[in-house]
Protein backbone atom coordinates (compact mmCIF):
# COMPACT_ATOMS: atom_id res chain seq x y z
CA UNK A 1 0.00 0.00 0.00
CA UNK A 2 1.34 3.59 -0.81
CA UNK A 3 0.34 6.50 0.68
CA UNK A 4 0.46 10.51 0.09
CA UNK A 5 2.75 12.32 1.99
CA UNK A 6 0.82 13.85 5.19
CA UNK A 7 1.22 17.75 5.08
CA UNK A 8 3.73 19.62 7.29
CA UNK A 9 2.63 20.88 10.46
CA UNK A 10 1.61 24.36 10.19
CA UNK A 11 -0.32 27.03 12.05
CA UNK A 12 -3.65 28.31 10.44
CA UNK A 13 -5.17 31.35 11.04
CA UNK A 14 -7.42 31.63 13.71
CA UNK A 15 -11.19 31.88 12.63
CA UNK A 16 -12.44 32.95 15.78
CA UNK A 17 -16.26 33.67 17.21
CA UNK A 18 -16.96 34.73 20.69
CA UNK A 19 -20.58 34.27 21.62
CA UNK A 20 -22.53 32.59 24.51
CA UNK A 21 -19.68 30.57 24.99
CA UNK A 22 -19.35 28.65 21.67
CA UNK A 23 -16.02 28.62 19.68
CA UNK A 24 -15.80 28.60 15.73
CA UNK A 25 -12.48 27.30 14.92
CA UNK A 26 -10.83 26.08 11.74
CA UNK A 27 -11.55 22.61 11.96
CA UNK A 28 -14.37 22.21 14.24
CA UNK A 29 -17.17 23.93 16.19
CA UNK A 30 -17.12 23.20 20.08
CA UNK A 31 -19.44 24.31 22.36
CA UNK A 32 -17.13 25.22 25.59
CA UNK A 33 -16.99 28.05 27.86
CA UNK A 34 -13.66 29.26 26.37
CA UNK A 35 -12.68 32.55 24.71
CA UNK A 36 -11.78 31.86 21.08
CA UNK A 37 -12.39 35.86 20.33
CA UNK A 38 -13.03 36.60 16.93
CA UNK A 39 -15.05 38.39 14.10
CA UNK A 40 -17.66 38.47 11.29
CA UNK A 41 -16.19 40.47 8.04
CA UNK A 42 -18.45 43.60 6.79
CA UNK A 43 -18.34 45.91 4.82
CA UNK A 44 -20.24 48.65 7.23
CA UNK A 45 -21.47 49.40 10.68
CA UNK A 46 -24.19 46.90 10.17
CA UNK A 47 -27.30 48.20 12.42
CA UNK A 48 -25.02 50.82 14.20
CA UNK A 49 -26.39 54.57 13.97
CA UNK A 50 -23.14 56.13 14.64
CA UNK A 51 -24.43 58.45 16.92
CA UNK A 52 -22.39 58.42 20.27
CA UNK A 53 -22.83 54.40 20.61
CA UNK A 54 -26.83 54.20 21.41
CA UNK A 55 -27.36 50.33 20.59
CA UNK A 56 -29.44 49.56 17.82
CA UNK A 57 -31.31 46.67 16.76
CA UNK A 58 -30.13 45.45 13.75
CA UNK A 59 -30.91 43.04 10.85
CA UNK A 60 -29.61 39.82 13.00
CA UNK A 61 -32.04 41.32 15.48
CA UNK A 62 -29.05 42.13 18.17
CA UNK A 63 -28.19 45.38 19.38
CA UNK A 64 -25.37 47.05 17.17
CA UNK A 65 -22.53 49.89 18.83
CA UNK A 66 -20.37 51.52 16.46
CA UNK A 67 -17.12 52.17 18.13
CA UNK A 68 -13.68 53.21 16.35
CA UNK A 69 -10.51 51.90 17.39
CA UNK A 70 -7.64 53.92 15.63
CA UNK A 71 -4.45 54.54 17.92
CA UNK A 72 -6.10 58.76 18.88
CA UNK A 73 -9.25 57.31 19.48
CA UNK A 74 -9.83 53.44 20.74
CA UNK A 75 -13.37 51.94 21.95
CA UNK A 76 -14.40 55.78 21.47
CA UNK A 77 -18.13 55.36 20.83
CA UNK A 78 -19.55 52.79 23.77
CA UNK A 79 -21.26 54.84 25.89
CA UNK A 80 -24.13 53.17 26.54
CA UNK A 81 -23.35 49.70 27.80
CA UNK A 82 -25.59 46.31 28.15
CA UNK A 83 -25.38 43.15 29.18
CA UNK A 84 -26.02 40.31 27.01
CA UNK A 85 -25.34 39.49 23.40
CA UNK A 86 -24.60 42.42 21.52
CA UNK A 87 -22.30 43.52 18.56
CA UNK A 88 -19.44 46.07 17.73
CA UNK A 89 -18.93 47.27 15.08
CA UNK A 90 -15.62 47.99 14.70
CA UNK A 91 -14.01 50.93 12.79
CA UNK A 92 -10.64 51.64 12.03
CA UNK A 93 -10.23 54.97 11.26
CA UNK A 94 -6.36 54.93 11.58
CA UNK A 95 -3.87 54.80 8.91
CA UNK A 96 -2.50 51.27 9.40
CA UNK A 97 -4.21 47.26 10.35
CA UNK A 98 -4.88 46.65 14.06
CA UNK A 99 -5.75 43.77 16.17
CA UNK A 100 -8.08 44.91 18.82
CA UNK A 101 -9.24 43.13 21.76
CA UNK A 102 -12.04 43.55 24.33
CA UNK A 103 -10.58 43.14 28.18
CA UNK A 104 -11.03 43.66 31.47
CA UNK A 105 -8.44 46.15 32.24
CA UNK A 106 -7.86 44.92 35.74
CA UNK A 107 -7.27 41.20 35.30
CA UNK A 108 -6.34 41.48 31.09
CA UNK A 109 -8.90 38.63 30.11
CA UNK A 110 -9.96 38.92 27.15
CA UNK A 111 -13.75 38.52 26.20
CA UNK A 112 -13.76 39.43 22.10
CA UNK A 113 -10.70 39.53 19.86
CA UNK A 114 -10.62 41.02 16.04
CA UNK A 115 -7.47 40.49 13.10
CA UNK A 116 -6.67 42.43 10.56
CA UNK A 117 -8.61 45.24 10.78
CA UNK A 118 -7.63 47.43 7.71
CA UNK A 119 -7.80 50.80 7.61
CA UNK A 120 -11.24 52.39 6.80
CA UNK A 121 -12.94 49.32 7.10
CA UNK A 122 -15.25 48.19 9.76
CA UNK A 123 -16.36 44.80 10.97
CA UNK A 124 -18.20 43.38 13.14
CA UNK A 125 -17.44 41.85 16.83
CA UNK A 126 -20.13 39.38 18.73
CA UNK A 127 -19.58 39.19 22.11
CA UNK A 128 -21.63 38.17 25.30
CA UNK A 129 -21.21 40.46 28.02
CA UNK A 130 -22.33 40.50 32.34
CA UNK A 131 -21.65 43.07 34.35
CA UNK A 132 -18.26 44.14 35.08
CA UNK A 133 -15.58 46.72 33.77
CA UNK A 134 -14.47 46.52 30.24
CA UNK A 135 -11.86 48.60 27.79
CA UNK A 136 -11.41 47.99 24.01
CA UNK A 137 -7.34 47.99 23.14
CA UNK A 138 -6.26 48.74 19.88
CA UNK A 139 -2.96 47.25 18.26
CA UNK A 140 -1.99 49.11 15.20
CA UNK A 141 0.90 47.89 13.44
CA UNK A 142 4.34 49.10 14.16
CA UNK A 143 2.81 50.79 17.21
CA UNK A 144 2.31 50.19 21.00
CA UNK A 145 -0.88 48.93 22.31
CA UNK A 146 -3.26 51.54 23.17
CA UNK A 147 -5.94 51.06 25.60
CA UNK A 148 -9.31 53.10 25.42
CA UNK A 149 -11.32 54.48 28.45
CA UNK A 150 -12.89 51.53 30.47
CA UNK A 151 -16.83 51.51 30.64
CA UNK A 152 -18.52 49.56 33.53
CA UNK A 153 -21.65 47.29 32.56
CA UNK A 154 -24.17 47.60 35.50
CA UNK A 155 -25.79 44.60 37.59
CA UNK A 156 -25.44 41.44 38.47
CA UNK A 157 -25.79 39.46 35.56
CA UNK A 158 -22.61 37.15 35.59
CA UNK A 159 -19.45 37.46 33.14
CA UNK A 160 -19.49 35.37 29.67
CA UNK A 161 -16.45 33.41 28.58
CA UNK A 162 -13.36 34.65 28.64
CA UNK A 163 -9.64 33.65 28.85
CA UNK A 164 -6.13 35.50 29.45
CA UNK A 165 -3.99 36.18 26.50
CA UNK A 166 -0.75 33.69 26.68
CA UNK A 167 2.03 35.82 25.48
CA UNK A 168 5.71 34.56 24.04
CA UNK A 169 7.34 34.55 27.50
CA UNK A 170 4.47 32.30 28.94
CA UNK A 171 5.27 29.80 26.41
CA UNK A 172 9.08 29.79 26.58
CA UNK A 173 9.36 27.19 29.65
CA UNK A 174 7.46 24.93 28.73
CA UNK A 175 8.87 24.74 24.78
CA UNK A 176 12.36 24.84 26.72
CA UNK A 177 10.97 21.71 28.72
CA UNK A 178 9.53 19.90 26.31
CA UNK A 179 12.83 20.60 23.45
CA UNK A 180 14.50 18.85 26.15
CA UNK A 181 12.27 15.80 26.33
CA UNK A 182 12.36 15.24 22.45
CA UNK A 183 16.36 15.31 23.03
CA UNK A 184 16.02 12.19 25.55
CA UNK A 185 13.60 10.80 23.07
CA UNK A 186 16.53 11.41 20.30
CA UNK A 187 18.91 9.14 22.36
CA UNK A 188 16.27 6.36 22.58
CA UNK A 189 15.52 6.86 19.56
CA UNK A 190 18.98 5.92 17.73
CA UNK A 191 19.29 3.23 20.18
CA UNK A 192 16.15 1.85 18.41
CA UNK A 193 17.39 2.17 14.79
CA UNK A 194 21.18 0.56 15.77
CA UNK A 195 19.11 -2.42 16.71
CA UNK A 196 16.84 -2.51 13.86
CA UNK A 197 20.03 -2.05 11.42
CA UNK A 198 21.41 -5.26 13.56
CA UNK A 199 19.10 -6.89 12.90
CA UNK A 200 18.78 -6.66 9.45
CA UNK A 201 22.72 -7.16 8.92
CA UNK A 202 22.60 -10.11 10.22
CA UNK A 203 19.51 -11.37 8.50
CA UNK A 204 17.06 -11.62 11.62
CA UNK A 205 13.95 -10.58 9.89
CA UNK A 206 11.65 -11.89 12.39
CA UNK A 207 13.54 -9.94 14.71
CA UNK A 208 13.61 -6.91 12.68
CA UNK A 209 9.44 -6.47 12.52
CA UNK A 210 9.35 -6.08 16.11
CA UNK A 211 12.40 -3.59 16.35
CA UNK A 212 11.08 -1.56 13.35
CA UNK A 213 8.17 -1.45 15.69
CA UNK A 214 9.51 -0.23 18.73
CA UNK A 215 11.92 2.58 17.13
CA UNK A 216 9.02 3.62 14.71
CA UNK A 217 6.48 4.29 17.96
CA UNK A 218 9.42 6.28 19.65
CA UNK A 219 9.43 8.48 16.59
CA UNK A 220 5.23 8.98 16.60
CA UNK A 221 5.66 9.99 20.03
CA UNK A 222 7.38 13.13 19.49
CA UNK A 223 4.70 14.88 17.43
CA UNK A 224 4.90 18.41 18.03
CA UNK A 225 8.58 18.52 17.18
CA UNK A 226 7.86 17.37 13.49
CA UNK A 227 8.06 21.07 12.00
CA UNK A 228 11.49 21.94 13.72
CA UNK A 229 12.91 18.40 12.25
CA UNK A 230 12.67 20.05 8.68
CA UNK A 231 13.70 18.13 6.29
CA UNK A 232 14.88 15.12 8.40
CA UNK A 233 11.08 14.44 9.11
CA UNK A 234 10.75 13.21 5.45
CA UNK A 235 13.98 11.29 5.41
CA UNK A 236 13.06 9.66 8.25
CA UNK A 237 9.25 8.92 8.41
CA UNK A 238 8.34 10.25 4.98
CA UNK A 239 5.96 8.14 2.42
CA UNK A 240 5.51 7.31 -0.99
CA UNK A 241 3.19 9.19 -3.42
CA UNK A 242 0.31 7.10 -4.75
CA UNK A 243 0.95 6.13 -8.02
CA UNK A 244 2.44 2.80 -9.59
CA UNK A 245 6.04 2.20 -8.53
CA UNK A 246 6.78 5.06 -6.08
CA UNK A 247 7.84 2.51 -3.35
CA UNK A 248 10.92 2.22 -5.67
CA UNK A 249 12.34 5.39 -5.75
CA UNK A 250 15.21 6.27 -4.25
CA UNK A 251 14.21 9.38 -2.55
CA UNK A 252 11.35 6.83 -0.58
CA UNK A 253 13.15 6.44 2.77
CA UNK A 254 12.69 6.13 6.08
CA UNK A 255 10.84 3.77 8.59
CA UNK A 256 7.82 3.25 6.16
CA UNK A 257 10.77 1.95 3.52
CA UNK A 258 11.68 -0.19 5.74
CA UNK A 259 8.48 -1.48 6.98
CA UNK A 260 7.64 -2.01 2.98
CA UNK A 261 10.10 -4.42 2.42
CA UNK A 262 10.13 -6.09 5.67
CA UNK A 263 6.01 -7.12 5.05
CA UNK A 264 6.55 -7.91 1.47
CA UNK A 265 9.25 -10.26 1.35
CA UNK A 266 12.01 -8.09 0.68
CA UNK A 267 15.31 -10.54 1.17
CA UNK A 268 17.63 -9.17 4.36
CA UNK A 269 20.32 -7.90 1.64
CA UNK A 270 18.39 -6.01 0.04
CA UNK A 271 17.10 -4.06 3.30
CA UNK A 272 20.50 -3.12 4.26
CA UNK A 273 20.91 -0.01 2.56
CA UNK A 274 17.43 1.74 3.61
CA UNK A 275 18.39 0.55 7.04
CA UNK A 276 21.69 2.14 7.52
CA UNK A 277 20.20 5.12 6.03
CA UNK A 278 17.45 5.39 8.14
CA UNK A 279 19.89 4.82 10.75
CA UNK A 280 22.26 7.50 9.32
CA UNK A 281 19.58 10.10 9.09
CA UNK A 282 18.51 9.73 12.69
CA UNK A 283 21.62 10.35 14.38
CA UNK A 284 22.59 13.18 12.18
CA UNK A 285 19.04 14.67 13.84
CA UNK A 286 20.27 13.57 17.10
CA UNK A 287 23.36 15.47 17.41
CA UNK A 288 21.91 18.62 15.39
CA UNK A 289 19.11 18.78 17.83
CA UNK A 290 20.71 20.83 20.40
CA UNK A 291 21.15 23.52 18.06
CA UNK A 292 17.28 23.56 17.08
CA UNK A 293 15.20 25.93 18.40
CA UNK A 294 11.44 25.19 18.39
CA UNK A 295 8.55 27.99 18.22
CA UNK A 296 6.89 28.65 21.43
CA UNK A 297 3.75 30.02 19.47
CA UNK A 298 3.69 26.41 17.72
CA UNK A 299 2.48 24.59 20.71
CA UNK A 300 -0.83 24.98 21.50
CA UNK A 301 -1.59 24.17 17.47
CA UNK A 302 0.91 20.92 17.58
CA UNK A 303 -1.63 19.39 20.57
CA UNK A 304 -4.49 19.60 18.08
CA UNK A 305 -2.52 18.53 14.71
CA UNK A 306 -0.90 15.77 15.95
CA UNK A 307 -4.59 14.04 16.36
CA UNK A 308 -5.92 15.34 13.03
CA UNK A 309 -3.26 13.72 11.21
CA UNK A 310 -4.03 10.79 13.10
CA UNK A 311 -7.31 10.63 12.04
CA UNK A 312 -6.54 11.82 8.52
CA UNK A 313 -3.39 9.33 7.95
CA UNK A 314 -3.18 6.72 10.46
CA UNK A 315 -6.77 5.79 11.07
CA UNK A 316 -7.55 5.89 7.41
CA UNK A 317 -4.69 3.26 6.65
CA UNK A 318 -2.81 5.68 4.56
CA UNK A 319 0.13 5.33 6.51
CA UNK A 320 0.01 1.24 6.56
CA UNK A 321 3.32 -0.24 4.38
CA UNK A 322 2.10 -3.89 5.24
CA UNK A 323 2.89 -3.96 9.44
CA UNK A 324 -0.96 -3.62 10.01
CA UNK A 325 0.07 -1.38 13.04
CA UNK A 326 -1.51 2.15 12.62
CA UNK A 327 -3.26 1.38 15.80
CA UNK A 328 -0.04 1.39 17.72
CA UNK A 329 0.65 4.50 15.61
CA UNK A 330 -2.12 5.81 16.96
CA UNK A 331 -1.21 5.14 20.37
CA UNK A 332 2.40 6.73 20.24
CA UNK A 333 0.42 10.08 18.95
CA UNK A 334 -2.27 10.36 21.71
CA UNK A 335 0.87 9.82 24.02
CA UNK A 336 2.95 12.71 22.48
CA UNK A 337 -0.37 14.86 22.58
CA UNK A 338 -0.35 13.92 26.39
CA UNK A 339 3.35 14.98 26.37
CA UNK A 340 2.22 18.69 25.46
CA UNK A 341 -0.71 19.14 27.30
CA UNK A 342 1.34 18.37 30.36
CA UNK A 343 3.54 20.85 29.77
CA UNK A 344 1.10 23.37 29.00
CA UNK A 345 -0.90 22.17 32.28
CA UNK A 346 -0.55 25.13 33.83
CA UNK A 347 -0.81 27.89 31.69
CA UNK A 348 -4.16 25.70 30.66
CA UNK A 349 -5.45 25.39 33.79
CA UNK A 350 -7.06 28.42 34.99
CA UNK A 351 -8.00 29.45 30.86
CA UNK A 352 -10.19 26.41 29.99
CA UNK A 353 -13.41 25.64 31.99
CA UNK A 354 -13.47 22.48 29.94
CA UNK A 355 -9.89 20.81 30.77
CA UNK A 356 -12.01 17.81 32.84
CA UNK A 357 -13.62 17.13 29.48
CA UNK A 358 -10.36 17.28 27.65
CA UNK A 359 -9.08 14.87 30.28
CA UNK A 360 -12.04 12.30 30.04
CA UNK A 361 -11.68 12.64 26.34
CA UNK A 362 -8.08 11.47 26.12
CA UNK A 363 -8.75 8.71 28.21
CA UNK A 364 -11.65 7.29 26.45
CA UNK A 365 -9.43 7.10 23.25
CA UNK A 366 -6.88 5.49 25.09
CA UNK A 367 -9.23 2.89 26.52
CA UNK A 368 -10.13 2.03 22.64
CA UNK A 369 -7.00 2.27 21.32
CA UNK A 370 -5.54 -0.20 24.34
CA UNK A 371 -7.91 -2.36 23.34
CA UNK A 372 -6.31 -3.48 19.77
CA UNK A 373 -3.58 -4.34 21.68
CA UNK A 374 -2.24 -7.73 22.54
CA UNK A 375 1.13 -7.96 23.94
CA UNK A 376 2.50 -6.10 21.49
CA UNK A 377 0.22 -7.70 18.89
CA UNK A 378 -2.04 -4.81 17.40
CA UNK A 379 -5.05 -5.72 15.21
CA UNK A 380 -4.72 -4.45 11.89
CA UNK A 381 -7.23 -1.86 10.67
CA UNK A 382 -9.10 -3.71 8.28
CA UNK A 383 -9.47 -6.57 11.16
CA UNK A 384 -12.06 -3.89 13.35
CA UNK A 385 -15.22 -5.03 14.04
CA UNK A 386 -17.55 -1.93 12.32
CA UNK A 387 -18.76 -1.20 15.85
CA UNK A 388 -15.40 -0.53 17.31
CA UNK A 389 -13.86 1.24 14.32
CA UNK A 390 -16.62 3.22 14.56
CA UNK A 391 -16.01 3.82 17.82
CA UNK A 392 -12.32 4.81 17.96
CA UNK A 393 -13.10 7.57 14.87
CA UNK A 394 -15.79 9.19 17.30
CA UNK A 395 -13.91 9.58 20.49
CA UNK A 396 -11.16 10.84 18.38
CA UNK A 397 -13.78 12.84 17.07
CA UNK A 398 -14.73 13.79 20.41
CA UNK A 399 -10.70 14.61 21.33
CA UNK A 400 -10.47 17.02 18.15
CA UNK A 401 -13.08 19.03 19.40
CA UNK A 402 -11.68 19.35 22.99
CA UNK A 403 -8.09 20.46 21.74
CA UNK A 404 -9.36 22.67 19.41
CA UNK A 405 -10.08 25.69 22.04
CA UNK A 406 -6.63 24.78 23.13
CA UNK A 407 -5.14 25.84 20.06
CA UNK A 408 -7.03 29.10 20.03
CA UNK A 409 -5.95 29.43 23.83
CA UNK A 410 -2.24 28.97 23.08
CA UNK A 411 -2.10 31.63 20.11
CA UNK A 412 0.39 34.30 21.30
CA UNK A 413 -0.98 37.62 21.57
CA UNK A 414 0.19 41.17 21.96
CA UNK A 415 -0.17 42.65 24.88
CA UNK A 416 1.80 45.98 24.27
Amino acid sequence: MTADPPPPLSRRPRTLVLAAGAVVAVAAVVTVAVLAGGGHGTDSADGADGKGGTPTPAADGLPHTAVDVSTGSCGKGWTRPRTGTQVFDLHNSGGSASEVYLADPKSGKLYGELEGLAPGTTRSMLVDLGSGTYAFKCLQEDTDAVTGPSVTVPGTVPQGPATLPVTQHDMIPPTLGYQQWIGARMSELARGTAVLKADIDRGDLTAAKQDWLTAHLVYERMGAAYGTFGDADGAINGTAARTQGAVDDPSFTGFHRVEYGLWHGAAASSLKAPATKLDSDVRALRDSWSQARMDPADMGLRAHEIMENTEQFELTGRTDYGSGTNLATARANLDGTREILTRLRSLLAPRDPALPQLDAALDRLQHALDAADHGGSWTPLDRLGQARREQINADTGALLEQLAPVAAIFDVRRTA
